[in-house]
């Protein structure tokens, strides 16, 4: 079968653009954010954090955080009253167009459940033609009739009357994998970067590879970068065999790590790998306290998304 090449021309990617945009509208991608976040991103930061421990005279207890949900955009009135809103009548009235947000908590004594309440615990402005917004589910003969413009793309808030937009941000993307190379005079230096993003936190991971074939990380919070043999070891993987397995099953891989075993010398075992560390991340500090700061530097700021605790590395 014969294989036709097609050229592409600069100005077909215009064409593709604008059917994108006319097919999605130019708020598409504030709208998928926003939804997304809703939907998943705040019940996400609730079961991150999990509980609250409350710390009294008597009896401490803990308040076990549950089920979040959003109400429909309400205004409540002076006289305490609560109905529903419009995005017109928030600009009119110079309101904020905002759904409350009601989260399950328990109350856990001693170790034993007592009182589950739902309670308000704020506002949330709500994104304008986004799923929460009543105008994303109308018809233009409704849009028309409630005062909106049916060509309104939505994907912005009404924050005391006023209209109010987010500026989108171009970002690379989390929890992949990203490799380039570059070059300095005649020096190219090859680098592999994960952006680890967890709710919350986020933490850069970078192995380099230079001139001299050593591969070295560099993880936040230390000064320096450490050899790649020596953070393997801190993770607990002991013999080299492992290690090399661990990078690839491939023996023309596995001989290139020999410059990369050559100057973890120094540190042969798990415990010297994380004293290693340590000295670098908590210099002048008591050996103990060394080998935890190098192990709570490695939950955190090694790919934080895949764990952050001991059973993780």
């Amino acid at each position: 079968m014969s294989k036709q090449i097609v050229q592409v021309r600069k100005y077909d990617s215009w064409v593709v653009l604008s059917d994108l945009l006319q097919r999605e509208g130019v708020a598409r991608q504030h709208l998928n954010s926003y939804n997304e976040f809703v939907a998943k991103g705040m019940q996400n930061i609730i079961d991150e954090i999990g509980e609250i421990e409350v710390e009294t005279v008597s009896t401490p207890y803990k308040v076990k955080l549950g089920k979040l949900s959003i109400g429909m955009p309400r205004v409540v009135e002076i006289d305490g009253s609560v109905s529903n809103v419009l995005p017109m009548e928030a600009r009119l009235r110079n309101l904020t167009y905002s759904s409350p947000i009601l989260l399950e908590m328990t109350i856990e004594e001693e170790g034993l459940p007592r009182d589950t309440t739902r309670q308000h615990i704020g506002d949330l402005p709500v994104m304008v033609k986004s799923d929460l917004c009543q105008l994303s589910t109308k018809t233009k003969e409704q849009l028309i009739d409630s005062g909106e413009d049916p060509n309104d793309p939505g994907g912005y808030f009404i924050i005391n009357g006023s209209e109010r937009v987010i500026v989108g941000l171009e970002d690379l993307s989390p929890n992949k994998i990203l490799v380039d190379a570059e070059k300095v005079a005649a020096v190219t230096t090859y680098k592999s970067r994960v952006y680890s993003s967890v709710v919350g936190y986020r933490s850069k991971l970078e192995v380099t590879l230079k001139q001299d074939a050593a591969l070295n990380v560099k993880v936040p919070s230390s000064p320096v970068d450490l050899p790649f043999v020596i953070v393997m070891r801190a993770l607990g993987i002991k013999s080299d065999k492992e290690i090399a397995n661990a990078v690839s099953q491939k023996a023309e891989i596995q001989d290139l790590l020999e410059v990369s075993f050559d100057k973890a010398s120094e540190a042969p075992t798990e415990k010297d790998a994380l004293v290693y560390i340590g000295n670098r991340v908590a210099h002048g500090m008591l050996e103990e306290f060394r080998i935890k700061r190098a192990q709570s530097m490695l939950d955190w700021g090694l790919l934080p998304h895949l764990g952050k605790t001991d059973d993780k590395r």
